[in-house]
């Protein structure tokens, strides 16, 4: 046997396998080599030329065909290719980028803030509802007049101390009378022709009806004449409602009572309020010191300015017309977007009120936010404020003017402008 190549048998001199005696047709092998690449092979006319393979490569040294990136036909962007739409071109790689879709990040960044947004003021809502103290039954106290338009909340500010320290008590000199006793008392009525708040004078000369206990649930007798608010130290907020009632024929549909260290502390969270004190006032029994003109008043002096009386001429009267403007001013600062927009403040306020108010078992959220913006209606100008009207004192006690009472009831109860005057 001869070695290779000369030693090849002629049956196989055309290709190993081969049972013919023409050639394979051409066929182009991938070439593997090491190091520079060989020249291209030469073919015989007529044959198509096809790509030479080195090392994963085709065409001319050092390009890039496309195989090892997958973009073959219009891939490369330098070299004529198209750009699809949307997409910008990376000059660095000569292969596109996808541009940004700002409109699709615009939706879902808005979605994003809306579920924030929705799930924050449920949560905010659940929080601040399950602080509400609804102590106050309504449904104990008896023969209630029939309601009639609008809404009427009885709002009660209590010398309550619950909760104050020795020197709380002192600093707002408050004393340290036990039990609780009203220290003013309004009706404040929402409706179609704009809020209405009325004050009832404490010195009220009014008849205690016939009640029903609020703890011992008897039926207790009339008391006969006696000032408005022993009603609420002989039983509490049923009686007063059940006094009220009685002696104006007016239906409460809701009641709201706030005592001194929770007036004091709704001020303070809120910043303070502004007032034009009407005169100077000096009342060294309520703490009261101040100029006649405009200036803000902490939770402190905020106190003392709507329970000051003996340095008024017109002594309980005078007050309640106090007490009625600074409560429209604290309301008109609690609605101020400064307030509800900034959750440093809500926050802290909503927390120093909700804590601090006694309110029936019916009254929700959205009765007590009523409530509030019907109050800065009536700082706003878009309400009336009044006294309850008066005619002459009995005994000390201040006698109603029981003719325009009745008039002003018939027109709170048919939701009516209001046309009776507190003189």
């Amino acid at each position: 046997m001869t070695d290779w190549p000369q030693g090849r048998s002629e049956d196989n001199r055309y290709g190993r396998g081969s049972a013919g005696e023409q050639p394979e047709s051409a066929r182009v092998m991938r070439q593997v080599r090491r190091g520079q690449a060989a020249p291209p092979p030469s073919y015989a006319p007529g044959v198509p030329q096809q790509p030479s393979y080195v090392d994963g490569q085709g065409g001319q040294p050092g390009h890039d065909s496309g195989y090892n990136t997958g973009q073959v036909y219009g891939g490369g962007g330098r070299r004529g290719g198209s750009v699809p739409h949307g997409n910008d071109v990376d000059p660095a790689r000569g292969q596109y980028r996808q541009r940004p879709d700002w409109r699709r990040r615009t939706k879902v960044t808005l979605l994003t803030l809306l579920a924030v947004v929705l799930v924050t003021t449920v949560g905010t809502y659940f929080w601040a509802d399950s602080k509400l103290n609804r102590d106050v039954d309504l449904a104990t106290v008896i023969d209630r007049p029939e309601a009639g338009e609008g809404t009427n909340y009885l709002i009660v500010g209590s010398d309550s101390r619950e909760g104050m320290s020795a020197a709380d008590k002192r600093k707002l000199h408050t004393g340290s009378a036990e039990g609780k006793r009203t220290d003013s008392m309004m009706i404040l009525h929402t409706g179609s022709n704009g809020p209405t708040l009325i004050s009832l004078p404490r010195d009220s000369n009014v008849t205690i009806p016939e009640f029903k206990g609020s703890e011992s649930g008897k039926i207790r007798p009339a008391m006969g004449a006696s000032k408005l608010n022993a009603s609420y130290s002989i039983d509490g907020p049923t009686l007063l409602v059940r006094t009220v009632e009685f002696n104006t024929g007016l239906h409460i549909d809701h009641y709201v009572e706030i005592g001194f260290g929770g007036f004091a502390s709704i001020v303070d969270a809120v910043g303070g309020v502004e007032m034009d004190i009407p005169q100077d006032i000096k009342d060294t029994k309520s703490g009261a010191d101040f100029e006649k003109g405009k200036q803000t008043l902490n939770g402190e002096q905020a106190l003392a300015f709507v329970r000051t009386r003996y340095a008024l001429a017109g002594s309980d009267l005078d007050r309640t017309k106090n007490q009625q403007k600074f409560l429209s001013a604290l309301a008109n600062q609690v609605a101020t977007p400064g307030t509800i927009l900034n959750p440093f403040r809500l926050y802290p306020t909503m927390g120093a009120g909700l804590d601090s108010l006694v309110v029936d078992k019916d009254m929700g959220l959205w009765d007590l936010a009523s409530m509030f913006w019907a109050m800065k209606g009536v700082s706003g100008g878009e309400g009336k404020s009044m006294n309850m009207p008066i005619s002459g004192s009995v005994g000390g006690n201040l006698q109603w003017d029981m003719a325009k009472v009745k008039t002003l009831v018939n027109q709170l109860k048919n939701d009516e402008k209001i046309t009776v005057s507190s003189g």
